[in-house]
């Protein structure tokens, strides 16, 4: 099959077309014939070696974390999905490889493509979509009425954040610049707040939760923003030790990862507030959960632009230039 690959590590430049086999069907799979990808700053992680210590890819590596697709082929236990289900996904962390023709993935982790969405526009979808659902239905539990501050709103995961927020009844801010205020807003944001113009720290106050998709200084920030017993909650900012423990790392990978968030985890104590870092994880049941919200217009995919197969390389630079005005960047195989 064809694929996106690379053979080292920190080589912006070694992402190359090539051929490699196809994958090898186990008895809990689904063999997908990939339509489209996304391109996620993950993917830019990754190429760079920043997770070579506890991802341990064999390397040459399929680049790519989520996709939708048509199943062409399925293993002997599989009993949800048939040839020819039209699927999307964002598979299990040590399964990537999505800028390909093909792949395999476990049924547990896929579901159902909205209907009302392409292929394009659904494949935009599993990895920011669950990275929301996690963050704010399953770690920060929000309820209606709190008030919860989404930072990058219309980034990948802010696009999708801000909407489930708004499902979930609570009152969203989010930051921003002036272009891109009127998008949020229909979104469902509640405030905005240019970043160019204004320092959120010092106009928003008594939050329950911060999402937080920038980190650094915009973390130390946020907790200013929180009432006594906020959460903010980052999947920019420096691993913690539960992450660790949750990836069954050594005990010397868990103090290094302990060590990494100290200051952090420190200043949030001293506030009254907690930190943690969210590493998102494949689910097909979150997914399906979202699929519904999707198929019923609760929440819409936000599509910047879409390359053709052949140019994965250049869609992953235009993503890590800051080319992107809103939502995602997606790379369309057929």
């Amino acid at each position: 099959m064809k694929a996106f690959m690379i053979e080292r590590y920190g080589d912006k430049a070694g992402v190359r077309a090539g051929e490699m086999p196809d994958p090898q069907v186990g008895a809990d799979d689904l063999l997908v014939r990939i339509h489209a990808a996304s391109i996620n700053p993950l993917d830019l992680k990754i190429r760079d070696g920043a997770f070579k210590a506890f991802l341990p890819y064999r390397l040459p590596l399929v680049l790519g974390n989520d996709f939708a697709g048509v199943v062409v082929q399925v293993g002997s236990a599989v009993t949800r999905f048939a040839v020819g289900d039209e699927v999307y996904a964002r598979p299990d962390k040590d399964r990537i490889g999505t800028f390909a023709e093909l792949i395999a993935v476990h049924q547990d982790d896929v579901a159902v493509k909205p209907a009302t969405l392409t292929m394009e526009e659904a494949a935009s979808l599993p990895l920011v979509a669950l990275t929301s659902w996690q963050a704010l239905v399953e770690r920060a539990q929000v309820q209606p009425g709190q008030k919860i501050l989404i930072h990058g709103g219309s980034g990948g995961v802010g696009t999708i954040a801000v909407q489930l927020a708004k499902q979930l009844g609570a009152h969203v801010a989010t930051t921003a610049s002036t272009a891109k205020a009127d998008l949020v807003k229909e979104l469902g944001a509640d405030i905005v707040v240019d970043y160019r113009k204004q320092d959120f720290e010092t106009v928003l106050h008594g939050y329950d939760v911060v999402l937080d998709t920038l980190g650094g200084e915009t973390l130390e920030k946020s907790l200013h923003v929180l009432k006594p017993g906020g959460k903010v909650i980052s999947v920019a900012g420096p691993p913690d030790a539960a992450f660790a423990r949750e990836l069954g790392l050594n005990v010397i990978l868990r103090l290094v990862m302990s060590a990494l968030s100290f200051r952090t985890r420190r200043r949030a104590e001293r506030r009254n507030v907690t930190y943690s870092f969210l590493f998102m994880k494949a689910g097909g049941d979150q997914l399906r959960e979202l699929t519904s919200l999707i198929d019923a217009g609760k929440i819409r995919p936000v599509v910047d632009r879409v390359f053709p197969f052949e140019e994965t390389r250049e869609a992953m630079e235009y993503v890590e230039k800051g080319r992107a005005k809103a939502g995602k960047v997606v790379v369309a195989m057929r």
